[in-house]
């Protein structure tokens, strides 16, 4: 594992660098239109724009990395990230924001490629297992971390984005000046959303609902906790607690997932869910130690939907249909996160800022609904025949997807009737 990490230096510290930066932002955008006064609708409107331009990222910036190289894309998409952050102080338009919220997420989309095709490269049938966890690691170590650099500067002035685009610009260096062979890409086959949804309607339904949750809380967290009355340093302890805490809920809740169909651990984690987004919406801002703690299960339970849709996937489907099935779901997350900040942007305006965690709430109880029909209406996977669960997240390119342990040797069970589950899934 050391070994692997030090061959890997390189790759983890333009991503400590870049994910560190981008989250960072992230947050801090948050924060200052919320200091200018501008309505919760119209921030919803302007930071989706994010999740669009990632989604069309992870779409398009396989033919920029064909056509130049990796290390080229790598350098035009980080110091295109970089130069959007410079340019947000200059003007606090909506439209010129929504333009570079558009750009940020093209750009992170594609150094995110690139990055995770040089991971991809690596595995081998004996890491692969421990590649995706250190990466999956870094990464949430990386957003978590982000969140704490908001406390450095004022966001009402230009210091703060200069240092976000110092980060951004950073994460060119290990990159570029690494001597790793530049690996092969090639776009990710895609089932349609129709088919997905047909042959596993619980797993698109959880990937999509989770990226509601998850775009959401990403773009209007910082929103919501500075209407709530907490200052910048409380604000960006309130972002890295949630993120954290999505990271630490995923190991013990696919021990569960092993152990129980993993449908009825969608439901459970739905209610749970959902039940303590209604506590924060009622009473969460009378603490703010409980609040912490209250948001923490609420962005550590929801995160975990996208892996257990991942594994109700993945048990439905053939071997050969797999990493077809994963970036479906990422896409699937994707639209998930554009139409979530807009709804309860809405609702924020409306509600005050408990309507994020109302909104949140309805969503949930939506997909458990779903579920409890699915499960009423169709038959299950055999628990001893469910594919070994994996904790997945879902802000990541496709190419990604390859990594994942489950993709090389999934072998559905001989005792389930495959055809009659992705039929009647």
């Amino acid at each position: 594992m050391t070994r692997m990490v030090a061959s890997l230096s390189a790759l983890i510290m333009s991503i400590l660098l870049l994910v560190s930066g981008n989250a960072f932002l992230t947050t801090l955008l948050g924060i200052r239109l919320s200091i200018e006064g501008v309505e919760p609708s119209v921030i919803g409107w302007v930071l989706v724009c994010y999740s669009v331009g990632f989604v069309l990222g992870t779409l398009y910036v396989h033919r920029v990395i064909a056509r130049v190289g990796h290390i080229r894309a790598f350098a035009v998409f980080a110091a295109l990230a970089a130069v959007t952050a410079l340019v947000y102080p200059l003007s606090v338009t909506m439209v010129l924001w929504a333009v570079l919220r558009i750009l940020s997420g093209f750009s992170v989309a594609g150094v995110l490629v690139v990055i995770e095709s040089w991971f991809s490269s690596r595995a081998t049938s004996s890491n692969r297992g421990a590649l995706f966890a250190v990466y999956q690691i870094v990464f949430y170590i990386s957003a978590a971390g982000g969140q704490l650099v908001v406390n450095l500067g004022d966001p009402a002035n230009f210091m703060p984005f200069t240092l976000a685009a110092i980060l951004l610009t950073l994460a060119l260096i290990p990159l570029s000046l690494t001597r790793m062979d530049a690996p092969v890409i090639e776009s990710a086959e895609r089932l349609s959303f129709f088919t997905l949804a047909r042959d596993s309607f619980s797993g698109a339904a959880g990937a999509l609902v989770c990226g509601v949750l998850i775009g959401s809380f990403y773009a209007l967290g910082p929103v919501y906790a500075t209407m709530a009355g907490l200052d910048v340093s409380k604000t960006s302890v309130f972002m890295a607690v949630a993120i954290v805490a999505a990271m630490l809920l995923a190991w013990p809740l696919g021990l569960i997932c092993d152990r129980f169909d993993r449908r009825r651990v969608m439901f459970m984690v739905s209610m749970i869910a959902a039940t303590t987004a209604v506590v924060v919406a009622t009473a969460g801002s009378a603490s703010i130690p409980v609040l912490m703690v209250l948001v923490g299960v609420f962005t550590g339970f929801s995160a975990t939907l996208y892996p257990i849709a991942v594994a109700i996937t993945n048990d439905r489907l053939e071997s050969h249909q797999i990493v077809a099935a994963s970036a479906t779901l990422l896409l699937s997350y994707g639209i998930g996160s554009v139409i979530g900040p807009i709804v309860m942007a809405e609702l924020m305006g409306v509600l005050g800022p408990s309507g994020l965690f109302w909104g949140s709430a309805g969503f949930l109880v939506l997909l458990a609904i779903a579920t409890s029909y699915r499960i009423s209406h169709t038959p299950d996977v055999p628990v001893a025949e469910q594919e070994h669960f994996v904790a997945t997240m879902p802000e990541a390119s496709s190419v990604l997807v390859e990594i994942d342990p489950r993709n090389e040797d999934f072998h559905p069970g001989p005792d389930v009737d495959m055809e009659e589950v992705r039929q009647t899934g």
